[in-house]
Parts: C-alpha cells; structure tokens; sequence
C-alpha cells in the first residue's frame, strides 16, 4: 500500500471516529457532560475540550506543513488550552463538534501530492500524513471509548481503528510502560486483527512480534482492542472481556506495566 493510500484510510477512519463521538454526546445535556469520564482526571466535557484544543493546535502543525514553515514551538499550547479551559460545558460539545470537523474536513481536503510529499518533524518522529493523522485518530478513539463506556459498561474501541491504532503502540509504550518488576516476558495473542505479540517487561518494555524460539513467563489471548486498552491502561478487571492466560505471568502483571496516558 502506498503511502497517500495509508493516508487516506486513516483519514477514513478518522472522520468515523469523528462522526460516532458527534453522534454520542450531540444530545448531552450540561448535567451530562459535567459527568465523570473514564480518564479519572476529567469530565465528559473536560474531555471534549481536550479534543477541541488538540485539533485547534494540530491545526496549526498542519498550516505550517503544508505551507513549508517550521512548525510551532510548544509555547503556543497554554492559550489554547486556557481558551477551552475557560468555556462552559455546552460550549465544550458544540466547539469540539465544530472544531473536529473542521480538522476532519482539511484533512479530506490534502490532495494526493501534498499527500505524498507530507513530511514533519514532531518531538523526535519524522511522521508522513498517514503517521500524523493517526495520533490524532489514536487519541479521540480512546478517548471515545472513555466516554462511552460511562454509558455502555460492554463498550469496546471502534473496530475499524484498532488496527490502526495499534500501528502506533510503539510509541505509547515509550512513554508510559513501568518496567520496575522484570525482567520477564509474556506472550500476547490477539484476535481481529490477529497478531502474535511479546511483552517484554524490564528497561526499556519493549512490544514487539513474536519469534519461534522466544521463551515466556505466560501468555495471554485476547481481542486486539482488549489489548490495546491495556496498552492505554483501560482494561480494569471489570471491563475485562472472554480471554485466556497461562503461566506465571499474566494480565495482572501486564496491568502494573501499564498504568495508562
């Protein structure tokens, strides 16, 4: 698959991932969003207004791609973030909704040679469009989850993302995996899509495919969205869906590895 056609699937699910969030919270009322999300930190509104920021700021990366301009610098983050900061809940839904759509669109919009040519800089990644529009869709989609959930207890992540996103699980491992307890190795099954995975727990936690002479402390089957919210530290015992474990090493370890982002 080309590059411009990696693009465009992402951008697809993008926009899907937009118009299933727009769809749950449209009729929310105040008393709804001030309601606590998954992401214990924030409200449903909270969490739009996180959304609507990020696309306000990925907005301006993009500008200055596509315009052949360095790319801003994180100083201009905070008066985002205090402009979202400073709404009230119903604006927090009605300007995230206009606000993501508005990002959706100019990403519909990249014609195949900007597509192509799309090259950027972002805190040490050298990202394509394909890359870049899928840290947006990785962070909406998990955070969809996060308000769906609240309403949904057998919610799961979109499907048509979860291949996507997990091509991107690299990255939050980076940031967020705690290999205090290993070092040791769990062998990680997944279904839709299928994968054949390794967790190896120590310094750094390492994701990577699976090899036939490579030795595990356990094994763990489950669905590849199960997987990726324990990535993202949002699969508690509760939402926990049919799986299967072996050995001496397991979810419950796994969980401690992974305390979310």
């Amino acid at each position: 698959m080309s590059t411009v056609d990696d693009a465009r699937r992402s951008i697809a699910a993008f926009r899907a991932s937009h118009d299933r969030l727009a769809a749950l919270v449209g009729g929310m009322s105040e008393e709804e969003l001030l309601a606590p999300s998954y992401d214990d930190e924030w409200s449903i509104g909270q969490v739009l207004s996180h959304l609507g920021s990020q696309s306000e700021i990925f907005e301006l990366f993009l500008d200055a791609v596509l315009d052949g301009r360095p790319v801003p610098g994180g100083e201009v983050f905070p008066p985002i973030w205090d402009d979202w900061n400073a709404k009230s809940p119903l604006q927090w839904r009605d300007d995230w909704r206009a606000a993501s759509e508005a990002h959706v669109a100019r990403f519909e919009g990249i014609d195949d040679e900007a597509a192509a040519a799309f090259s950027m800089e972002f805190f040490g990644m050298r990202l394509d469009l394909a890359g870049f529009v899928l840290m947006r869709l990785s962070e909406q989609t998990v955070h969809t989850w996060d308000i769906e959930v609240m309403g949904d207890p057998s919610a799961a992540v979109a499907p048509d993302a979860v291949p996507l996103v997990l091509q991107g699980i690299d990255r939050v491992v980076e940031r967020t995996a705690r290999g205090d307890g290993g070092p040791y190795r769990v062998r990680v099954g997944t279904h839709e899509p299928v994968r054949d995975l390794v967790v190896e727990v120590g310094d750094p936690v390492l994701v990577r495919d699976a090899e036939p002479d490579d030795v595990y402390d356990g094994s763990v089957d489950l669905p590849a969205e199960a997987f990726l919210r324990l990535v993202y530290g949002r699969l508690d015992v509760d939402r926990t869906p049919e799986h299967s474990e072996s050995g001496t090493r397991g979810l419950a370890d796994l969980r401690l590895v992974f305390p979310g982002v």
